[in-house]
């Protein structure tokens, strides 16, 4: 085995405000459902094998003023706006579009009920 190549994505880890509620969202855009009884903690499964799970728990302190890292969602190409649609229908704000700063990827960028950021990007066909 290569060093690495046994490695896959496993979880998105993020903290919340309101931990069950974040959750919901991102399990009604991913599809799936939230599991736990904790106020502090939610989970949401992968939906398929390849999927990742999410796991939510309570922000300890005040919302960082700038976010490190953020979740990038491909979906398929010519579907982009559709999802975008339907993310900001369950309570995402759309905050732009990048559709031509380089060939193999456009993308919108989206902030989540909290204000994370995360992306949704289609590819062309054959890229």
């Amino acid at each position: 085995m290569t060093p690495g190549g046994a490695i896959t994505l496993g979880a998105v880890n993020m903290e919340a405000a309101e931990p069950r509620a974040l959750a919901a969202f991102w399990a009604r855009l991913l599809g799936g459902a939230v599991t736990g009884d904790s106020p502090d903690h939610a989970f949401v499964a992968a939906r398929h094998p390849d999927g990742f799970a999410m796991f939510f728990q309570k922000r300890a302190g005040l919302r960082p003023e700038r976010q490190g890292q953020h979740v990038d969602l491909t979906v398929p190409w010519g579907s982009r706006l559709e999802e975008v649609g339907r993310a900001v229908g369950l309570g995402a704000t759309h905050q732009w579009d990048v559709l031509d700063e380089v060939p193999w990827v456009r993308w919108s960028t989206l902030r989540d009920p909290e204000g994370n950021l995360f992306c949704i990007a289609e590819h062309p066909p054959g890229r």
